[in-house]
Formats: C-alpha cells, structure tokens, sequence
C-alpha cells in the first residue's frame, strides 16, 4: 500500500475503535482507563484524517492540527496504560506534559512558519522535536506496562516492548530525515513506518481491552476472598491464608495461634441505631485492631461481630497477650457515629494450631474458648485450655446460633 493508503487505513482504524468503544459505553459507568483510551483513539483517528485531507484543507492548519492530535492520542494512549496498571494519578502529569508540549509546538509554528525559506529549513528539525515529544509518550506507557516487569504477565511484556518500538520508530525516521541514506533498508520509510503504526494499532488495541479484562477478572477474584466493608479477608479469604499454617503445624517449629474476637452486644446497636452506625463500628473496630497487630498478622471478618486473627509464629501465653492488648484497645475506643457515641467491648477466644487440627477442630476449640469468655461476663479474654466445658453454647445473640454466617 501507498502511504496516502496507509493514512486513511489508520484513520479508520482508530475512529473504528472509538465507535466500538462508545457504542459499548453507552448507558454504563465506563473506567477512566477506558475513557483515555478512547480519547486516544479519537484524537490520533481525527488526526490521521486530518492528515489524509492536506491536499483538500489548508496545509498551514492541517499540518499542525493533524501532528498535534497524533502526539496527544500518544499521550492518552500512556494515560490508559498508566490507569490499567493501577497508577491512576499519573493521567495528571502526562496531561501536564501534554499542554506543555504543545505550548512548544504551537511557538515554533508561530515563529518559523511566518517566512517560507526559515520554514522549509526548520521543517525536518519541527518533525524531530516533534517525533522526540511522542517517543517520550509513548516510551512513558511502556514504562507504566514494564513496571513490576519480574511479576507482570507475558502479555504485559509484549505490550512493552511494542510500544518501545512504537515509540522509536518515528524518531529514528524523523532523524534518518536529516542524514539521507541513514536508514538503507528501507527504501520507502514513509510506507514502513506507516505500516508498522498499523500493526501496533491492532497490536495495542487489543493488548489493552484485554489486559482490562484481566483487571476486572482480578477484581472479581478479590471480591471473593475480601470482606467489602472492611476490607480484610472474609471467611473464605481468611481460610486460604490459614491453610498454609495448618500444614506447616504438622512440622517442628514456633506454634501458631489463633484468636476469635466477638463484639459483645453488637446486634443491639444495629436494632438500636441501624446498620449504617453499625457498619462505621465494624470498620472502627477493625482499624482500631489493626493498630495492635504486627504485619505478618492477618485479621479476617468470619460474619456478622465475629472476627478471626491469625497470628504466626506466637505461642498460647504470647498470643493472651495480644488478646488481651486489643481488648483494652476496643473497650477504650469511643466510636462517633451520626447521632450518639458508641462504646463496645469484645470477648475473644484464643487457640492455638495443634499437628492433629482441622480447621474444623481448631475453631472448635477457639470457639469454646470465647464462649468461656462471655460466661465470664464479656469483654474478657480465655485461652482454650483455660476454656470450661460446661455449657459452651449459651442462648445469648452473640452465640454461634445467632450470628451471621
């Protein structure tokens, strides 16, 4: 294909893409990733249009205007890869650089494009500056897919490298510009470098919705495992993390302990109040244990009031302790929710993991534990082999069957 061809097949493309990804958007909450990348798509469909057009628009404004648009798709195309790598904040800096480079471009237009000879001389050095400002932003979004490049996934990679290429390309071409023969294999540059914008079209296009669905697909795991309103692990999140320590039990070593933590009286605060102060408590309470809590330890919401700590290497008197150093924490706390000041305190249950356990048998006996400790009147701790049997269950609405599962 000629490079006229060439032109038009990218303007296509990309406006192609846009429709695509407006069309999908329509009457849904589009991510802002998303949303740059289609801008992206606009913008460089819109400017390789423009460019597609110089013989019928004015040349001193669609030579501009046409460059421009295809250096700011650039750079929301790297706004796009810095969103949907979790780097959200880095959209500002680019937009910045963006309105700076093109407060550049726009002053050496305005100074050399006055006079036809300072022009035509200036020509190939505008076109290297300004294929320097598009390699910078295309090099800065395959900085935002390189990052983490040990743990990133192959698809990651390959987008990185391409847009490495992408971004070298058109500077090594504007640069072979002002030493003829620079580039000897290829004999039209123009076409080649065309040619392989095309291919990474397609190639980032598609590397990019499905490195979204990826991210969504992660979110969706996350959602299984973690407890929405207070972001820790819920029950099922909490099991998985345990796992390993119930096998690593079964070998000679430092114990591992558990401890069951149930704020008393919990329910009479949402019956009271309502569940929206009651969900203020819960998160209160968790950052309030949190504060106690080393970085290896993991905390985890079972269900309702009920929550379960998971401290590794810490024996039975070592994790009484800890129990002990939270509940003062809890009952110290006073929560301000909408309409009153709320003070709660916790029983807990403490354990720890024995070679023989199941997860079954271990919250067992953590359990008997902490239903010793309401026995003794709430907002105490009980280690279980301090744990009575008699009566573990009693009918109160903090008891296993009344709370939430």
């Amino acid at each position: 294909m000629d490079s006229r061809t060439l032109i038009a097949t990218l303007a296509l493309g990309n406006l192609a893409l846009y429709g695509v990804l407006l069309c999908h958007g329509i009457g849904r909450r589009r991510p802002t990733g998303h949303v740059a990348f289609g801008v992206a798509r606009l913008c460089q469909g819109a400017g390789w249009l423009i460019l597609a057009l110089r013989e019928v628009l004015p040349t001193p404004v669609s030579g501009p205007l046409g460059l421009a648009l295809l250096v700011g798709g650039t750079a929301m195309d790297a706004a796009a890869f810095w969103t949907v790598t979790g780097r959200p904040g880095a959209r500002r800096l680019l937009m910045r650089a963006l309105w700076l480079a093109a407060g550049v471009y726009i002053a050496v237009n305005f100074l050399f494009g006055r006079q036809s000879a300072a022009a035509a001389a200036a020509g190939p050095w505008i076109a290297l500056m300004l294929a320097a400002i598009t390699a910078g932003f295309g090099l800065s979004g395959a900085a935002a897919l390189a990052r983490d490049w040990i743990g990133a996934s192959l698809l990651r990679r390959l987008l990185a490298v391409t847009n490495v290429l992408l971004a070298v390309l058109p500077l090594a071409a504007a640069a072979a510009a002002l030493q003829p023969g620079w580039l000897p294999v290829a004999p039209d540059p123009l076409s080649t470098v065309l040619t392989i914008l095309l291919a990474g079209l397609f190639v980032n296009a598609t590397g990019y919705l499905l490195l979204g669905r990826d991210r969504l697909q992660g979110e969706l795991d996350r959602l299984e495992t973690v407890d929405t309103l207070t972001d820790v692990p819920n029950r099922r999140g909490f099991y998985q993390g345990l796992a390993p320590w119930l096998a690593l039990a079964r070998r000679p070593g430092l114990p591992t302990a558990i401890v069951i933590l149930n704020l008393d009286g919990f329910k009479r605060v949402n019956d009271h109040y309502g569940h929206g102060v009651g969900d203020v408590v819960l998160k209160a309470i968790v950052d309030a244990v949190r504060r106690q809590l080393r970085e290896a330890d993991m905390i985890g919401r079972l269900g309702g009031a009920e929550f379960a700590l998971l401290l590794p290497r810490t024996g039975l008197a070592e994790a009484s302790l800890v129990a002990e150093r939270i509940r003062a924490a809890v009952a110290a706390l006073p929560v301000k929710a909408e309409r009153a000041v709320i003070n709660l305190t916790a029983s807990m249950g403490v354990t720890t993991i024995r070679a023989e356990d199941s997860t079954v048998s271990l919250f067992k006996r953590a359990d008997e534990a902490l239903q010793a400790a309401k026995l003794r009147g709430r907002n105490a701790v009980v280690a279980a082999d301090e744990a009575t049997p008699a009566d573990p269950h009693p009918a109160t609405d903090d008891s296993p069957r009344n709370r939430q599962a």
